[in-house]
């Protein structure tokens, strides 16, 4: 008996929420789509593994496969570099003789190495409804609608503004335009430095708690120096003294997977690992960043656990994948490795992009099928990149 005719026999059906997980269903409301101009491979196919192999060796050259550190590893095999986003954009510009670039990451991700890539390559996302949902959290139409807020309180000549790399293209490109820069985890404080030589104010896009880290664990500021701008409430639910009075005006965003992360994670686990040392991205709530014994980017994270001496403990407050794959990797150190949270926490939208969808791309590309390809409009792309060149210029 098929699992069709079970669910029939039992009535069951599949929630929409079910099949949105599994990539069945798409949300038009919030993703661009996961449709595929032919069948995707069965995930229980025995020859998926030697599919990718064969169709990228037939590619050659021709294609340059990129893996971020949250991917899966059945994916993360068939990279030929891995990072973190930018590190993967500027990789892939610097391989201008690949035709085709796949990115194994997120919507954001793609659209970058689209803009840093020479016009004749191909920046393909073997899944489009691979987005990311703190990038989602500003649109172009709100972030437009904020400017205009703070132009009614006259303060937005003073304002300038800094995007997180995990934003969309036309947030980067709203940053150039308007004399502002784009930062990774890892430069956030340089970027802050710049953009206060240049301007009295700051509004931060679109990850609150990065910023907010930023300002206050670095800069030495205090929490009252920050504001929330809400683009869902009139003003952003803020009064004209706040926006006047605010050093840093943070977008009301954040990442799905470390905004999970509570005080009660770092708590739990110095309970039940004695001596450990807690490792988390700046992208978790402040109070979890305040009560870390150290804080990083992906980078920063990888790199401390390579120094660290064999037999230390650490719980790392990140994405799931990776945490795994790094205590995989040390545990012949002698390096225990732990989760921060009790919780199973993936990146569920970099998860979409599994070994099927990895195989249908390459052979399609193998076969001549140009599919999910990113591509950047002009003006958008122009000013993006000024914001992108502008962060590569810091001191």
């Amino acid at each position: 008996m098929t699992t069709a005719q079970a669910r029939q026999d039992l009535d069951v059906q599949p929630t929409p929420l079910a099949l949105l997980l599994l990539g069945r269903e798409a949300d038009t409301r919030s993703e661009r789509g996961v449709e595929c101009p032919g069948d995707l491979p069965s995930p229980s196919d025995p020859d998926l593994v030697e599919r990718a192999r064969a169709a990228k060796e037939k590619l050659g050259e021709k294609v340059f496969i990129l893996g971020h550190h949250y991917q899966r590893d059945e994916v993360i095999q068939f990279a030929d570099v891995t990072g973190d986003s930018f590190k993967l954009a500027k990789d892939a510009a610097a391989r201008p003789g690949a035709e085709y670039i796949v990115f194994c990451g997120v919507h954001f991700m793609a659209e970058s190495a689209d803009i840093l890539t020479a016009d004749d390559q191909k920046v393909v996302l073997p899944d489009l409804a691979a987005g990311c949902s703190m990038a989602d959290m500003a649109t172009a139409e709100q972030v437009a609608e904020c400017w205009d807020v703070l132009t009614d309180a006259g303060i937005a000549e003073r304002v300038v503004p800094v995007s997180y790399m995990n934003s969309s293209a036309d947030i980067k490109s709203f940053t150039g335009e308007h004399g502002g820069t784009i930062c990774t985890s890892s430069n956030a404080e340089r970027a802050l430095n710049w953009a206060f030589e240049q301007g009295e104010k700051v509004l931060f896009l679109p990850d609150q708690h990065l910023g907010r880290n930023t300002a206050v664990r670095d800069l030495g500021m205090s929490l009252e120096d920050c504001v929330l701008y809400n683009p869902h409430k009139p003003g952003g639910g803020l009064t004209t003294e706040e926006l006047r009075n605010a050093k840093m005006i943070l977008w009301r965003g954040h990442c799905s997977v470390h905004g999970r992360f509570s005080l009660d994670s770092v708590n739990d686990v110095r309970e039940r690992v004695p001596g450990v040392n807690v490792l988390v991205h700046p992208e978790c709530k402040h109070e979890v960043v305040s009560a870390a014994d150290y804080v990083g980017s992906t980078e920063y994270i990888i790199k401390m656990l390579e120094e660290a001496p064999a037999g230390s403990k650490w719980a790392i407050g990140t994405e799931l994948n990776l945490v795994r794959r790094l205590a995989n990797r040390f545990a012949a150190d002698d390096k225990e490795i732990v989760f921060l949270d009790k919780t199973v926490c993936f990146c569920s939208t970099m998860n979409r992009i599994d070994l099927p969808h990895l195989v249908w791309t390459l052979e399609s590309l193998a076969e001549g099928k140009e599919i999910n390809r990113i591509q950047v409009d002009k003006r958008t792309a122009d000013f993006a990149q000024l914001a992108l060149e502008r962060m590569l210029a810091l001191p």
